[in-house]
């Protein structure tokens, strides 16, 4: 905001080949935030003088485009389906790289799915140069630039012609390659063939110049709105103005605070910045993360730096709400639609590892698509999507598990359409728990995208071998696209089921089964002979011991109820227990705590054995739903200090075999069996 600027630098400009202080005035390789400061503004500018239009087709200015579907919006918003960059050992210049650019078929249907792309920039580049008669460089700094007074912002700051004309030392140096110390060169390995100058990276700049454009975009009178507001086409999930990140996997910088509708955009060297018009303020942050190694790293940065900057914000309104004095604001805001990934490994489910293979496995077929909300590929769009817009894939119907195919129900759940693709719905968990024959009739293939959590009673796992069979039946193939066990693949617990089986029991596994549902598919196969053509697409890079967020996959609450990362670890355990007691249905925090009118939560704890992993404290809460519901509840909250040495089952049983010791009359052992489903394991229980 206006008169409450603060500016400052930090740390080294440079560790090698001498140390080098920070300073204000430091130019930085600007990566990818050239999109946003450069291209963008360009087509935008382009637009507004009637040279371009933005659902035209991209084939209309660059004819030699492999793909005529392909518009400028589709472009701007990264929805056009091209891969995500050019091999930079393949480009040997500006021209062949806009050769290389404009040969590339889409790997999904344009308008259809988001996915971040440098092509989608280097096209929109060259697009400037055909249609205004000059190099994106030169468009930029006379109708961006100069006008806006950003006199330290250009391509190629050393060689012939610079127009930044500073000192190479204020140049922040980034990485140390085979051929020397990058300062002034770009970074970026496809812009730097290209001879430095592209719309997807190539841009430098610094703080001061790009405060100035960013109250430039909050003053809303250089550049047309439509660049800041949504753009992306109609059913595309992930959310992108018309340049800018706003609701994405990208979109961190938001923070915890500035609500949808603050835009901005990240860098891979290391700078990013967010808008917030509600507030009328602004954030930026630029480093060289990449000096010298290429190693360092501000994803968590991205995060909290933003929720800081909201928080600094005294008096500001988000949402019709003001930051109180805490500078902390309630959850007023419409929830964001993306969970952010801020560390763990590079591993890809099995929709990633498909797209990667230009979906072979499925090419030609028609198929059918078991699946909810937890499907997702690594961009955070919805595996419908995907598959609906993958070349040569004939999506037909889509089948829905307990909880629907947006996992928020808590009933039976019916047949439906989907409003977005005009698909049929087939609910699994309504009239029938399997596909019916008429269902599969014309179908090459079923498909199976969900994400378990790795118990036992679990009843995706269930849903799936009941399909398994009915694909067996119609004779269609049946493909899993695997998924990480979310509480890892190293450790079993509990005791294998016995008896009859059933929805909550479908196979003779331990309670915590420490499986992926491509391993269990297998294994359902094998074990009750189920004669089906099977396919698992397997997650790839995934280590056994690698929970959900070391894999660096990102959290989406698979069922109404289990609502983290924690609560799956402990589910296996506290779930045995939930027709006993509550075990915190109808709170903020199902599985994180336990309770009965009856319970004093202190002498519960002093009564229990030691139990490694977790730490229990006493609480008071009043469930909204389930067991005990509307009668405030004596228990312990769980928090869990160890995961590693956690063993949820152990823990379901102390705890249960200590309150039927402590409130025999009170405390329903036998209500454990339909999940437990082992007697001996009962009446251990039941004996203390």
């Amino acid at each position: 905001r206006r008169g409450s600027v603060y500016a400052r630098a930090y740390g080294n400009r440079a560790i090698t080949p001498a140390t080098e202080r920070m300073t204000i005035d430091t130019i930085f390789d600007a990566a990818s935030i050239t999109k946003t400061m450069a291209t963008a503004p360009s087509i935008w500018l382009l637009i507004r003088d009637g040279k371009l239009a933005i659902d035209t087709p991209a084939q209309n200015y660059l004819p030699e485009m492999a793909d005529g579907r392909i518009t400028i919006r589709h472009l701007l918003t990264h929805t056009s389906g091209l891969p995500a960059g050019l091999n930079s050992s393949d480009v040997s210049g500006y021209d062949d790289a806009i050769r290389l650019a404009t040969a590339q078929q889409p790997l999904n249907a344009p308008g259809a799915i988001f996915r971040y792309s440098d092509i989608n920039f280097i096209l929109l580049g060259e697009i400037v140069a055909r249609v205004s008669g000059e190099p994106l460089d030169r468009f930029a700094a006379r109708r961006v630039f100069e006008p806006l007074g950003l006199r330290e912002t250009g391509f190629r700051p050393i060689g012939d012609e610079p127009r930044v004309a500073v000192p190479l030392a204020r140049i922040a140096p980034t990485e140390l390659t085979s051929n020397g110390l990058l300062r002034g060169v770009v970074h970026d390995p496809t812009a730097r063939a290209m001879g430095g100058v592209a719309g997807h990276a190539g841009l430098f700049t610094s703080v001061g110049d790009l405060a100035r454009f960013a109250r430039s975009l909050l003053d809303g009178k250089i550049f047309p709105r439509e660049m800041t507001e949504v753009m992306s086409p109609p059913g595309v999930a992930m959310l992108r103005t018309g340049g800018f990140d706003l609701d994405s996997g990208f979109s961190r910088p938001r923070g915890d605070h500035f609500p949808i509708g603050s835009f901005g955009h990240t860098g891979y060297t290391g700078s990013f910045y967010w808008i917030d018009p509600q507030s009328q303020s602004f954030y930026i942050f630029m480093s060289n993360r990449v000096h010298p190694d290429g190693r360092g790293s501000v994803i968590v940065l991205q995060r909290e730096l933003g929720t800081l900057a909201a928080e600094s914000l005294r008096g500001a309104t988000f949402c019709g709400h003001t930051l109180a004095a805490s500078g902390r604001v309630g959850p007023s805001c419409p929830p964001r639609r993306v969970r952010w990934i801020t560390g763990g490994a590079d591993v890809d489910n099995g929709i990633d590892v498909l797209r990667a293979t230009r979906y072979e496995s499925l090419r030609g077929m028609r198929i059918g698509l078991v699946t909810n909300q937890s499907a997702t590929d690594r961009s955070g769009n919805p595996t419908v999507d995907v598959l609906r817009s993958a070349p040569g894939v004939t999506l037909v119907s889509l089948f829905s598990p307990e909880h629907g195919i947006r996992g928020i129900a808590d009933e039976k759940v019916n047949d439906a359409t989907d409003p977005v693709t005009g698909l049929p719905i087939y609910s699994l968990y309504g009239e029938r728990r399997k596909p019916s024959p008429e269902q599969l009739a014309g179908l090459d293939a079923l498909v199976f995208d969900i994400q378990d959590i790795g118990t036992r009673f679990y009843t995706y796992i269930s849903t799936m071998g009941m399909a398994m069979e009915a694909a067996a039946e119609a004779k269609v193939k049946f493909v899993v696209l695997d998924r990480v066990n979310p509480i890892g693949g190293v450790v079993a617990e509990g005791p294998l089921l016995e008896g009859a089986r059933n929805f909550t029991g479908w196979h003779d596994l331990p309670v915590r089964h420490g499986m992926t549902v491509g391993e269990l598919a297998k294994l359902f196969r094998d074990e009750r002979k189920i004669d089906v053509d099977l396919t698992v697409i397997p997650a790839r890079g995934w280590k056994r011991e690698q929970w959900q967020d070391d894999a660096g996959l990102a959290w989406i609450n698979p069922s109404p109820n289990m609502r983290s990362l924690d609560a799956a670890a402990l589910y296996p355990g506290i779930g045995l227990l939930e027709r006993a007691i509550s075990v915190g249905r109808g709170t903020g925090t199902p599985f994180e705590l336990l309770g009965a009118p009856y319970i004093d939560g202190a002498r519960l704890i002093s009564q229990l054995p030691p139990i490694p992993g977790v730490r229990l404290t006493p609480i008071r809460f009043t469930p909204a739903a389930s067991v005990h519901k509307g009668l405030e509840c004596g228990g312990v909250r769980l928090e869990i200090t160890d995961r590693r040495t956690l063993r949820s089952v152990d823990l379901g049983v102390a705890i249960a075999s200590t309150l039927a010791r402590l409130y025999p009359r009170e405390f329903p052992v036998e209500e454990l069996q339909p999940l437990l489903r082992h007697a001996a394991t009962l009446e251990a229980i039941r004996n203390g």
